[in-house]
């Protein structure tokens, strides 16, 4: 489907479990340049019951998941109509949906996002191209992370793209290619803690901002050798849960130690990395900017302007970039990039699914 512009429907579940990020937006491509514009969007949050079912879907047999997968892709169609119905909308050209990771081993060949299914496609009657990461691991890849080709098409001006969700990921270019990697978890942790003493999140980092770093967990935290591999390189769940929650609970702390500690973590590490190069702009995602603690600690560290862009931006511009990955795809073009995510060659990466 070859033409200059597109209306697209974007869809997103993060690993922080916020909720399902949905979007309508325009692309347009004029003289081999992307331009966007977001009309609506929206985020859905999951009840109780759906966020216990994604947070615990590592530990589910295949049978079991297979029929989470099920009901989920039903779950996010609803989603999805509901959208379309309440603004209105007649002009679509794709949806687009990442899914939600349900496993992510990529060394051992697995990434597996649930709500990827061809009835998403009958149930919305509607072109539908999802189950983004499959085939790049496929090729050897990481599978992950997958955003960098919508950073350097729709926001290359900015020196690094960070975005902090349930893990933080950067994206820059080096040596005239674009280069992006998972750096640490971020808001699967935070969140994890706060849940424990009945707290959805810690609004603002106030929590943290009252505690004490434990210098001993830190040093622990930032010697773990993930932080010593060098890209392409990727985190999920199940690598949280074995090296990340047992440490920390090892140190028995109160939950507001375990927070601030946690976020001079996060802090290292992500200036660690964008200090490779020399003071240049930061624009940061996702909603680990909203935790003003984090950001002042990470202004600390850093020698870089940070740029903290539009609400619409900062909440959803995964869910459009997952958008124009689908448009690529469509086209027959590259949305996935072997220097980024490490696979044989650069692909089209996705699955087509028509009504």
């Amino acid at each position: 489907m070859i033409k200059n512009k597109y209306s697209v429907i974007g869809v997103m579940s993060g690993t922080s479990l916020d909720g399902v990020d949905v979007i309508y937006s325009q692309f347009e491509i004029d003289n081999n340049v992307w331009r966007f514009k977001i009309i609506h969007s929206k985020t859905i949050c999951y009840n109780s019951n759906w966020e216990k079912i994604l947070r615990n879907l590592v530990s589910y047999n295949d049978t079991k998941l297979q029929q989470i997968d099920d009901d989920y892709t039903n779950y996010l169609a609803g989603i999805i109509k509901d959208f379309i119905n309440v603004n209105n909308i007649k002009d679509i050209d794709v949806i687009c949906s990442h899914g939600h990771t349900a496993l992510h081993q990529p060394d051992s060949g697995i990434t597996y996002q649930i709500g990827n299914k061809p009835t998403m496609a009958a149930l919305l009657n509607k072109t539908v191209v999802c189950d983004f990461r499959v085939q790049d691991v496929e090729l050897g890849g990481q599978g992950a992370p997958l955003v960098p080709i919508g950073d350097k098409l729709l926001f290359s001006e900015y020196d690094f793209c960070l975005n902090l969700g349930g893990f933080a990921n950067i994206s820059t270019e080096l040596n005239d290619k674009r280069i992006a990697y998972d750096v640490c978890p971020v808001n699967i942790v935070l969140n994890h803690y706060t849940k424990l003493i009945g707290i959805d999140y810690d609004d603002g980092g106030k929590i943290a901002e009252t505690g004490t770093v434990t210098n001993e967990l830190l040093n622990k935290l930032n010697n773990i050798a993930f932080y010593k591999k060098d890209y392409p390189k990727s985190l999920g769940l199940e690598w949280v849960n074995k090296n990340i929650f047992p440490l920390i609970d090892t140190f028995q702390l109160e939950t507001k130690d375990i927070l601030k500690t946690f976020v001079e973590h996060i802090s290292i590490q992500i200036a660690k990395e964008i200090n490779k190069k020399k003071e240049g702009s930061v624009l940061i995602t996702g909603g680990g900017v909203y935790n003003n603690y984090l950001i002042e600690r990470l202004k600390q560290y850093s020698q870089h302007n940070i740029i903290i862009p539009s609400s619409t931006v900062v909440e959803f511009k995964e869910a459009l970039i997952f958008g124009l990955l689908g448009v690529l795809k469509l086209r027959d073009e590259v949305n996935c990039l072997q220097s980024v995510t490490g696979s044989s060659k650069n692909h089209s990466s996705g699955k087509i699914y028509l009504p």
